[in-house]
């Protein structure tokens, strides 16, 4: 691998890869432990001169589409040549690894490369992140021992760590020294976003194009390279483009391409209408694969060549060789298809979810009550390996500012026991098991269901009721616009504008319509909040004073009605799906008793944790991206730190509807 010249880089080495660990995280003092990133793996070669290229895992050159990589290291080396083998990725507004830029990028490269070339997305800035050094200056390392390898990767300068740094690792000693252990390492990996965690065996050699036993994977996310093999046009609202993909890979024993199921979720806009034109200039009159899928799989089908690699998340490999609950996460132009392997099943694997294992429950004291809590290591957001203990961490955490929200107004739930993928119950009446010390409300029923029939309502007033439901896997927590005294309904004590963004419009354009209700509302002597919905929309709440229940729906109606009125092109009062489409929908009926609205502070179940947050009024003028206001659970906990609770004057600042 040695340079021949100033000017010429290493050569290109097949590099090692991870195996899958099989669902045990290795444990002992042999061990190193580093985090597993999602991006494209990368060889970073540099001549003595400070040439740089680089080369994806299949020596692809990907120099000059990632050129701004192009020489940092230089000035660090004094002339040494030098192999980093890493990983480039992008980061998004959280702070965290974001493939899904990645791929956005990329894909605008592909369309963007006949321009200028180091063309720079300044947007979409990269970074690479080196975990091994395979030379250094004259210095062949391939068989030396990882923990030498590091040590001297960790001892090169880093000019610009914002584009070039190394990826942190520890091993089993340093763990165990700060009284933590290889299950604390990656349970940090999944809280801070990362794929999983790679355990090294700290005395192996880089052993290149092969999968050895001293490098073993823990995805917290299960990830599968497929080859994209036919497609189906959409239907319904996705006619006239594409609507899903069919899907193929090696068998693992024989080699064969097989049919391995498909994927018809994950996909935006622009990547149907891309990837739609790309394949439809690939297509083939017969199926690829050595046998037939199942007829029922392949009606609409129309056959592609087996060419373009992509990538999917799924939550199961049946035995008969299916991937399913799939999305997709984007095109894998690093890859070959000649290397994509079909996943194994194995024996543990069915249809049904596994029973929860027992023994997997501890007691906790939460405020004057001693609780059982449960599978706290299940996860419930898969894409980003947020487990329930994460969420009973973070309910209990802000609860001090959650609670005033929530005191003396009767809950809904929506629970997601079997995580966000899962199915979804959503509760009024206390679910059965609910301890005895649990504050209720019994009400009427409300309602076309109404009938008659009363609701025991579940009231979360202390830390043991919240952490309660969050144990029972309440992930969404819903109130009303009143509360109860008395076992009766009080008068509504907020007003509630629910702004709700339509097709071709985001939380953006919901901030341009939250700043003219701002001034409306606060001409009319109210003082108005805001806060993000946690999903796509916003809600602004006004502390009011009124006897009357209709009250608040007739007032919130005539605002929305006005704004619409004055600007139909971007705004409309009516819930009816046609008039959605690039408009925001201005919901006053979220005043009506009946109808709740998310609390402040509530998680939602979408596939990150993130949060119905409390916002400004100067971060509401100042959204131009909808990540300016997505905040996730760890997000949350540091503005509370910051900024308290920003709806704290909410209860004392009630006012009289004009």
């Amino acid at each position: 691998m040695a340079a021949d010249d100033a000017t010429r880089a290493p050569a290109w080495v097949e590099p090692m890869l991870a195996k899958a660990d099989g669902g045990r995280l290795r444990s002992g003092p042999e061990w190193a432990y580093e985090y597993k990133l999602d991006g494209y793996r990368a060889a970073m070669r540099i001549a003595p001169d400070g040439t740089t290229v680089l080369t994806s895992r299949n020596n692809i050159d990907f120099t000059a589409e990632f050129a701004e990589l192009d020489g940092v290291l230089a000035p660090a080396l004094d002339g040494r040549a030098a192999y980093l083998d890493g990983e480039i990725v992008v980061y998004g507004e959280d702070g965290r690894i974001d493939f899904e830029l990645m791929q956005e990028r990329r894909g605008r490269w592909v369309r963007h490369q006949s321009g200028p070339k180091g063309r720079e997305f300044s947007d979409a800035p990269v970074r690479f992140l080196a975990f091994d050094l395979l030379r250094l200056g004259d210095r062949d390392l391939l068989a030396t021992p990882y923990d030498e390898r590091r040590a001297l990767l960790a001892s090169l300068p880093m000019p610009d760590p914002y584009r070039v740094s190394v990826v942190r690792a520890v091993t089993f000693a340093e763990l165990a020294a700060d009284r933590r252990t290889p299950a604390d390492f990656l349970s940090h990996a999944a809280s801070a976003g990362y794929e999983g965690v790679v355990a090294k065996l700290r005395s192996s050699a880089y052993v290149p194009g092969q999968r050895p036993d001293s490098w073993l994977k823990h995805p917290l996310i299960r990830t599968q390279e497929v080859i994209v093999c036919g497609w189906r046009p959409g239907q319904r609202s996705f006619t006239g483009t594409l609507g899903g993909l069919l899907l193929g890979a090696h068998d693992p024993e024989t080699g064969s391409l097989v049919y391995i199921g498909d994927v018809g979720t994950g996909f935006s806009q622009a990547a149907r209408a891309d990837l739609k034109a790309r394949l439809e200039g690939m297509e083939r009159r017969t199926h690829p694969f050595v046998t037939a899928p199942p007829r029922e799989d392949t009606v609409r089908a129309r056959w592609v060549e087996p060419r373009l690699v992509g990538e999917v998340v799924y939550r199961q490999f049946t035995r008969a060789g299916r991937v399913r609950h799939t999305a997709w996460r984007g095109l894998r132009a690093d890859k070959d298809p000649a290397d994509v392997i079909a996943p194994r099943a194995v024996p543990q694997e069915s249809a049904a979810p596994p029973p929860e294992p027992p023994g997997k429950r501890i007691t906790v004291q939460a405020g004057d009550r001693r609780l059982t809590l449960s599978n706290l290591d299940k996860i419930l957001y898969p894409a980003a390996g947020f487990t329930k203990g994460e969420v009973i961490n973070y309910y209990s955490r802000v609860a001090p500012v959650l609670l005033p929200h929530l005191a003396g107004r009767p809950v809904t739930f929506i629970r997601y026991p079997d995580g966000v993928d899962g199915q979804k119950w959503f509760g009024k009446n206390v679910p059965n098991g609910a301890p005895s010390w649990l504050r209720t409300a019994r009400l009427p029923s409300t309602g076309s269901r109404g009938s008659g029939d009363t609701i025991d309502y579940p009231l979360l007033d202390d830390l043991p009721g919240l952490v309660w439901a969050a144990n029972i896997a309440a992930l969404e927590l819903h109130v009303p616009q009143w509360t109860v005294g008395d076992g009766t309904r009080n008068p509504p004590d907020r007003l509630v504008f629910d702004l709700d963004p339509g097709p071709g419009t985001s939380i953006v354009d919901c901030c341009r319509v939250a700043e003219r209700l701002h001034d409306v509302l606060a001409a009319d002597g109210l003082t108005p909040y805001a806060k993000t919905s946690g999903s796509k929309g916003m809600q602004l709440y006004c502390g009011i004073a009124t006897g009357d229940p209709a009250a608040p729906s007739a007032y919130a109606k005539r605002l929305a009605q006005r704004l619409a009125k004055e600007t139909p092109e971007t705004v409309t009062a009516v819930m009816a799906k046609a008039q959605r489409p690039g408009r925001v929908f201005i919901d006053w009926s979220q005043n009506n008793p009946a109808k709740t609205t998310v609390a402040p502070y509530s998680l939602r179940g979408r596939d990150h944790p993130t949060v119905s947050t409390p916002v400004t009024w100067a971060e509401v003028r100042a959204c131009r991206h909808v990540s300016h206001l997505t905040f996730t659970a760890d997000d949350v906990l540091d503005r509370v730190t910051e900024h308290g609770d920003l709806l704290a004057g909410l209860a004392g600042e009630r006012a009289p509807l004009p």
